[in-house]
């Protein structure tokens, strides 16, 4: 059973064939939550693939909101790409220190402001250091490149559409914490934050797309049973979910991988929903 959209995942054997294309970009979308030191961007400094441009997913948010790294207005993500040096004829391979944790965010936030042409690198930077590549602490400084922004509004959601689908049950809510803090079990990394998930959630967590050895997709196979064993129905709509908005991407991306029409994702995510107030919560395992 091979991947549905097969383009959208690139090997470390193809990169490293391409690195010197000049319609080719690479980007280190790598992020760390606050406080944790090294930072993503110094991680970068030290040592990226050859030609990476440093995609800060705090940075390339809507400024002035109280939420972490919120999607920002198409004319300012044009302006922050731009100046990386991303343009409308590149094809873009994005990958993070993980394997797959936020290099879905930058994918996820180009395909929405209307960028096809950009793929993961399947195993990201651990399965390139593993196999001895190149690394280098040179902070490229690209041209400016012209990037047209077109917002597809279908692979985004706001709390608002969230309360209306507890009524409606029309789209699916997957949810990419870890099981505990899925089922309230486990303390939020962020303080001030209630324990549980959105009502009727299901539970795929993030880690649990990739083969823990190789930090690789696992197979079409493997993917489509992980979701249908979560209760999730591939054949209807979803929204995924997680702490702020970045690894849902990554179960966002494993669903176009294996041919989901466009899974959206909740934005505000847990960091909205768990605040204090009146948003519903449940606990305990996903029913």
């Amino acid at each position: 059973m091979p991947f549905a959209r097969p383009e959208a995942l690139v090997g470390t054997d193809w990169l490293a064939a391409h690195l010197d294309d000049p319609h080719v970009r690479v980007v280190d979308s790598s992020f760390k939550l606050p406080g944790i030191t090294p930072t993503a961007l110094q991680d970068y400094e030290q040592g990226h693939i050859p030609g990476a441009v440093f995609f800060d997913i705090d940075d390339i948010c809507e400024p002035g909101t109280s939420l972490p790294h919120m999607i920002p207005s198409p004319d300012l993500f044009a302006q922050k790409v731009g100046a990386l040096g991303i343009g409308d004829d590149d094809r873009v391979v994005v990958y993070d220190s993980a394997g797959l944790s936020s290099a879905g965010r930058a994918w996820w936030m180009l395909r929405m402001f209307g960028h096809r042409e950009v793929a993961v690198l399947d195993g990201g930077l651990p399965k390139w250091r593993a196999e001895e590549r190149p690394l280098d602490a040179v902070v490229p400084n690209p041209p400016l490149r012209r990037f047209t922004a077109h917002f597809d509004t279908s692979l985004v959601r706001d709390k608002a559409a969230l309360l209306d689908n507890l009524a409606t049950h029309g789209e699916q809510v997957v949810d990419a914490r870890a099981a505990g803090r899925f089922d309230g079990t486990t303390p939020e990394v962020r303080p001030g934050l209630r324990n549980g998930h959105i009502p009727s959630s299901r539970n795929v967590p993030y880690e649990s797309v990739t083969d823990p050895h190789t930090r690789q997709l696992k197979s079409a196979e493997e993917l489509t049973g992980l979701f249908r064993d979560a209760g999730v129905a591939l054949n209807r709509p979803i929204v995924t979910s997680c702490g702020s908005g970045v690894t849902a991407c990554a179960l966002a991306f494993a669903l176009h991988l294996i041919g989901h029409p466009g899974a959206a994702v909740y934005d505000g995510s847990w960091s909205e929903w768990g605040l204090p107030g009146d948003t519903p919560i449940e606990t305990g395992p996903a029913r």
